[in-house]
């Protein structure tokens, strides 16, 4: 066998890693570095067709030009948040529910970003809560690492659907929503990574967290049950539904004090009163889902196709449209000055630049690796040459891994999907697999992947105001995301 190939598919990576964790070098050259590379090796090893290559390179310019929509309008937004005290606000109205820093954080960064996930999706639920934990007194990059955490279980089902709608689209059968559900029973452990992630560092860590963890336990399981239940409605509603549900549950025993901590954990000492009413602190939120839900259930899918030798559609509709239109009304309705729309606009401009860039270089790495089967030499894609040796009686559980390696690379379990489940389904009818089954444990490792994709920590990092601190992150993500894994790929052996 020759392992040539094999060998040229897998050294980018190895090259990536090695400049990014060992040598250190920023995110934005090791992905130049990278993608030169891929290129190089697809022109003079698979000889693939120019016109591949720069449809490739046009297509992961605008997959990437998508995201840039959606960083520039959520720091926009987010930076109007801030000046007009608003996240400062939401922090102190978190108060009167519970003055614990575990109980909000959970609030937020689990029930919060499970419906922005089930609504939006692509990166917005990390780039809504960040900031919002960071306004409850979270350093910057233990905010990021808390809302990639959150941002996780829910994207089974995330974006009304997405990941199986289009990423799976008619491979997938009728069994895959409901399969894909009771795996990620698992999901329920997310609350306890973050509980684990925000009290171990402390001097009495251990004891906050075993204090915290019932109510850790109780929340995800909250959100998984009524997610799982829901699933009979359509694979649009249960991050949404259970989201929704969960919360709703979650209040009411927080209030009647049921699995709460006996000892409140604050970061902040004393009683703050609001400076703002409740309904302008919810104002600009609810606005913002509401302009989300019209715009993934209204507008939907459609969009112009563009003719760039590998197919791309320019969506009408854009998470990042929502977060403009939603900072600009709530400006308006509270009547800030010029100032704060032109400060908030530069801002946004300048942190979205190198964002663009590192997904832009990303985006067009998976692309290369995707379309390099269209070759005169009669090679294999590169991505199938990662994937062959996956294809063996341990399928089950290499599925997840290979999901959630998707999800890394490209930022989106719908692409890592379209990357993937075409060799994931023929490898199970291969194998004599339930081809839903190995697909459903791809889609739960999609998920969990997201915990450590590039795209949105390099998202999240931007609307914090971090830059270069992915190997922090990734340190604090990885552990967590490695379990949730190993675990969806340990049901899998049980299970097929």
């Amino acid at each position: 066998m020759d392992l040539t190939p094999i060998i040229l598919a897998t050294t980018p990576f190895i090259i990536f890693f090695i400049f990014l964790l060992w040598k250190k070098t920023p995110l934005v050259w090791v992905s130049f570095i990278t993608t030169i590379l891929v290129i190089v090796i697809a022109v003079f090893y698979w000889q693939i067709y120019p016109t591949y290559i720069f449809g490739s390179i046009a297509k992961g310019f605008f997959v990437a030009l998508d995201i840039l929509f959606i960083i520039f309008g959520a720091i926009f937004f987010l930076e109007i948040m801030r000046e007009t005290t608003i996240i400062e606000n939401i922090g102190l109205y978190l108060e009167s529910i519970s003055k614990d820093i575990r109980v909000q954080v959970i609030f937020l960064a689990w029930f919060f970003e499970n419906f922005l996930e089930g609504t939006a999706g692509f990166g917005t639920p990390s780039t809504v809560v960040a900031p919002l934990l960071v306004g409850l007194g979270i350093a910057p990059v233990n905010a990021v690492i808390i809302a990639l955490l959150g941002n996780s279980a829910s994207v089974v089902f995330g974006a009304a659907g997405t990941p199986i709608k289009v990423g799976f689209g008619a491979l997938a059968g009728a069994s895959v929503p409901l399969t894909a559900a009771l795996i990620n029973l698992i999901g329920i452990l997310v609350p306890v990574f973050m509980l684990w992630f925000l009290t171990k560092s402390k001097e009495n860590g251990k004891k906050e967290f075993f204090e915290a963890l019932p109510f850790a336990v109780w929340a995800g399981i909250a959100f998984a049950i009524p997610s799982i239940m829901t699933v009979f409605i359509g694979q649009e509603f249960p991050s949404i539904l259970g989201a929704v549900i969960g919360l709703l549950l979650v209040l009411l025993t927080t209030k009647l004090g049921f699995l709460v901590p006996k000892k409140e954990k604050n970061l902040t000492d004393g009683i703050h009163t609001p400076t703002l009413r409740l309904g302008k602190v919810v104002f600009p939120y609810v606005l913002l889902i509401a302009l989300l839900i019209f715009g993934k259930f209204v507008i939907g899918t459609n969009g112009i196709s563009i003719p760039i030798g590998v197919k791309h559609t320019f969506a009408f509709f854009n998470p990042g449209f929502a977060f403009i239109i939603a900072g600009i009304i709530s400006l308006l309705v509270f009547k800030n000055g010029v100032k704060v729309f032109t400060s908030s606009l530069k801002l946004a401009l300048k942190r979205s630049i190198e964002p663009f860039l590192i997904i832009a270089f990303m985006s067009v790495v998976s692309q290369v690796m995707v379309n390099s089967f269209n070759n005169p030499v009669g090679l294999p894609s590169m991505i199938g040459f990662l994937a062959v040796n996956v294809k063996n009686i341990l399928l089950p559980l290499w599925a997840p891994i290979v999901g959630a390696f998707g999800s890394f690379l490209t930022g989106s379990a719908t692409v890592s999907n379209l990357m993937f489940g075409n060799f994931l389904a023929v490898a199970a009818k291969d194998l004599g697999f339930g081809v839903d089954k190995i697909l459903a444990l791809a889609l739960v490792g999609g998920a969990a992947g997201n915990m450590i994709a590039l795209a949105d920590i390099i998202a999240a990092e931007a609307v914090v105001g971090l830059k270069n601190d992915e190997r922090k992150i990734l340190k604090g993500v990885i552990i967590p995301c490695a379990i949730y894994i190993g675990l969806v790929g340990l049901i899998g052996l049980l299970i097929i």
